[in-house]
């Protein structure tokens, strides 16, 4: 998650203005009305963005649990004011979603429906309040669980979002291997991915 740098022009965006919009490469979030436009992420991030999404894809495909897709992808938060946010990867499973290849993709412009996981990699300019407006946001349409990953310590924090209080249920490190409630037989060797 790259810290949203500047935002672009005065006026506060509709609903209905965002979606005339033309589609663009310009990775950017929309914070009540304002579209924020984020830095392109560092070759690290990507990369580490990139491991873990492939593992999780194959895990997820090779037993039909779902979709998962990494960034840029919309996803809608509230329609007044506007707000939108692009984790960089998430996971909507079937059971959930009905979701379960591109066939139910094709047209889609963006998400309105909660992912079940969202995974952020942070960078050293996210502080802590940008990391927690993000969560409630997330927690807000009823996402069930974010990883933070963070490149410089080299862990993945997984926390749980419930409605009442949310909380991390478990720090790995590099000797340590991630579980996830979500995704119950998934596990994540910490050191592959910053290896």
């Amino acid at each position: 998650m790259a810290r949203l740098m500047s935002s672009i022009g005065a006026k506060r965006l509709t609903f209905e203005k965002w979606m005339a919009l033309p589609e663009t490469k310009q990775r950017y979030e929309i914070v009540d009305g304002a579209m924020l436009m984020a830095p392109a992420p560092t070759a690290d991030h990507q990369w580490i963005m990139f491991e873990i999404s492939v593992r999780l894809r194959s895990f997820v495909n090779e037993r039909d649990l779902g979709v998962v897709l990494p960034a840029p992808v919309d996803l809608l938060i509230q329609r007044e004011p506007l707000r939108t946010r692009q984790p960089d990867i998430l996971y909507l499973s079937a059971e959930r979603t009905g979701m379960r290849g591109r066939s139910q993709l094709r047209g889609v412009h963006f998400l309105e429906i909660p992912p079940d996981l969202v995974v952020e990699v942070l960078s050293l300019s996210n502080s802590r309040r940008d990391i927690d407006e993000r969560l409630a946001d997330y927690k807000r349409i009823g996402v069930l669980e974010c990883w933070l990953v963070s490149p410089e310590a080299e862990t993945i924090e997984v926390l749980r979002l419930s409605p009442g209080e949310s909380s991390t249920e478990a720090i790995f490190g590099v000797d340590g291997t991630l579980i996830s409630e979500v995704l119950s037989e998934f596990t994540l060797p910490i050191r592959e991915i910053f290896g």
